[in-house]
């Protein structure tokens, strides 16, 4: 049957909207995966349909020819797994359907950053807790302060009470932009050093290609395909 994402984004922008890339990408996905002889995956709870079809062709291509592929195995943290829009608390956080508003680049100026924590939909309650149902906003936000910094949920909603989402907000607004930081600056640093970039590239290639290269004699081997050509 359809991917459970498939059959939700072609019912969002239509179907003339549904690209074939869009329908087998979780078999590149699998093969991604597969080709690297991954252990686990770390994914959201959205994509453990995909990782289970990975799973699924690795069992039986080991049944059928011999242990040949390791079965993937999600990593997913309970506690965050799914982040939702900011503007919209009720769907997942996604760069290709969210607004600008509702995701948080990690390469975005602080400044926007703290707008965006700033005006992310909550509630009319002004207390922080958690609860899908009728407070999914600002259960949102705590699960991203718990991800960003370590603290339990439970911790951190007992920490603002019914003190209102001002104080809330700013503080997880500095934590984002604490977290991202080192990230922003790095990448500027790697940008601005081309040569440098380009050495790590290919340095990553030569290592991805000699896993790839050792999977697919076996893969080949196994299966009856004759030996790719050099």
């Amino acid at each position: 049957s359809r991917m459970t994402q498939f059959k939700d984004k072609s019912a969002k922008g239509g179907a003339d909207q549904a690209s074939v890339g869009l329908f087998t990408y979780p078999m590149l996905m699998a093969a991604d995966i597969l080709l690297y002889q991954t252990d686990e995956v770390p994914v959201g709870e959205d994509q453990r349909q995909h990782l289970e079809l990975s799973r699924n062709l690795a069992q039986r291509f080991n049944h059928r020819f011999g242990e040949t592929f390791t079965v993937p195995a999600p990593y997913i943290l309970p506690a965050v797994s799914k982040i939702t829009d900011l503007q919209d608390p009720v769907s997942k956080m996604s760069k290709s359907s969210s607004s600008p508003q509702g995701i948080i680049d990690l390469l975005d100026e602080p400044d926007a950053i703290r707008k965006k924590i700033n005006r992310a939909v909550t509630d009319a309650e002004a207390v922080v807790r958690a609860d899908e149902e009728t407070k999914p906003g600002v259960t949102n936000l705590l699960r991203i302060y718990a991800a960003l910094s370590g603290d339990k949920i439970e911790d951190i909603a007992a920490r603002y009470g019914d003190s209102g989402y001002g104080g809330f907000k700013k503080d997880l607004g500095n934590l984002v932009v604490d977290t991202l930081a080192p990230i922003r600056e790095r990448t500027a640093k790697y940008l601005s050093e081309p040569d440098s970039l380009d050495a790590i590239l290919n340095e990553g290639a030569r290592r991805a290609h000699a896993i790839a290269r050792e999977t697919m004699i076996t893969v080949r081997e196994r299966s009856g395909f004759p030996p790719a050509i050099s």
